[in-house]
């Protein structure tokens, strides 16, 4: 491998904010160490640092592990460059883009395929349609399905200078009276995002604090499935008022909820759940619409809810329009079959919940 074919498998990654130039026109590529057996990239920063900054480190890093052979090790590092003009102050991650939402709730499910980002998609869908302002962060950082989802695939939010000099917001997308945001935005299509737990949990709070969210009644956060170290983070820097938990009736699902309800309940998480939203309750042919098939069992989500003491939100059926109104980014709660309905439903319940 020679120094050029580092700076090549470089220029597959794009800075969003920077006309999508990539790290090597844009100047970014300070030094590149060749060994026998590593190759060391340092990427260079200003003061200030960039508000894509994780997302550029761990998009290198793939870069270099797609292009490199596996005997090659490989480290991203990166060195802070003074600007010709000294900035008053350096990148902020407070909560002032947060001042103007009243609610932010996340959504979270105890494992995944049981169509928690499907859930979150459609509520905030209807939540809009009910009329009221709303944003949702795709927080599953592994896993991004929103831009899919709302049929916004391949766009690239824009930046602007904030209030503070030195600081830039990232101006969410907006479809169905919805602002969206999502890493899927500056990530490749296909490209898989290797990130250790800090470095996503600092790429997820990019994602929430330094976004331009104007005033929101609600905020959704679609969460990574599961429980770790991601979910606490975002807990404690994230002012989440609660959450709403999604699951299947089967019971390899609802084994997982209980964990994933007791990790919201645990002291030092203490966050309320909302409610509990069973997906795919059963299975209705779109041709015979008042027939209904349990297939993955029957009641699982209400008993479940029973138990651990929390509201039943919703059942939402499984229904083939869903998935292909989900694949089309056509949100099934923008229309009025019934499936749609059920979303509306949900939605009701839950800002009446809330206040």
């Amino acid at each position: 491998m020679t120094k050029e074919d580092i700076l090549q498998a470089l220029r597959e990654v794009h800075h969003p904010a920077k006309a999508d130039r990539d790290l090597v026109e844009i100047g970014m590529v300070h030094d590149v160490e060749i060994t026998d057996n590593k190759v060391v990239v340092t990427l260079e920063f200003p003061k200030r640092r960039d508000p894509l900054a994780e997302y550029l480190i761990g998009s290198a890093r793939a870069a270099l592990i797609r292009h490199l052979p596996s005997s090659v090790a490989s480290e991203v590092k990166t060195v802070v460059v003074e600007d010709e003009k000294p900035k008053k102050k350096g990148l902020n991650l407070g909560l002032e883009q947060l001042a103007e939402v009243r609610h932010i709730v996340g959504i979270a499910s105890g494992k995944g395929g049981v169509g928690k980002s499907t859930v979150a998609v459609n509520l905030a869908c209807a939540l809009a349609r009910l009329g009221y302002k709303v944003g949702l962060a795709d927080a599953d950082v592994y896993g991004p399905s929103i831009p899919v989802m709302t049929g916004t695939e391949g766009a690239v939010p824009a930046a602007e200078p904030g209030a503070e000099e030195g600081q830039e917001l990232i101006i969410p997308l907006e479809k169905f009276g919805v602002k969206w945001m999502s890493i899927g935005y500056f990530a490749e299509r296909g490209q898989a995002l290797i990130w250790r737990g800090p470095m996503a949990c600092n790429a997820l709070k990019q994602m929430i604090l330094q976004v331009k969210w104007g005033p929101l009644d609600f905020l959704l956060v679609d969460m990574p499935p599961g429980t770790g170290d991601i979910h606490i983070s975002l807990v404690q820097d994230i002012p989440m008022e609660g959450a709403v938990i999604v699951t299947t009736p089967q019971t390899v699902a609802l084994a997982d909820v209980e964990k994933g309800v007791n990790m919201f309940r645990n002291e030092n998480v203490n966050r309320p759940i909302f409610g509990l939203v069973e997906n795919m309750a059963w299975f209705t042919p779109e041709a015979h619409p008042d027939e209904k098939y349990y297939i993955f069992g029957r009641d699982g989500g209400a008993d479940m809810a029973r138990e651990l003491g929390v509201d039943l939100l919703g059942r939402i059926p499984l229904v083939q329009g869903i998935r292909e109104s989900g694949d089309a980014g056509e949100p099934a709660a923008l229309g009025s079959r019934p499936d749609g309905l059920a979303f509306v439903e949900l939605a009701g319940k839950l800002a009446e919940k809330l206040g």
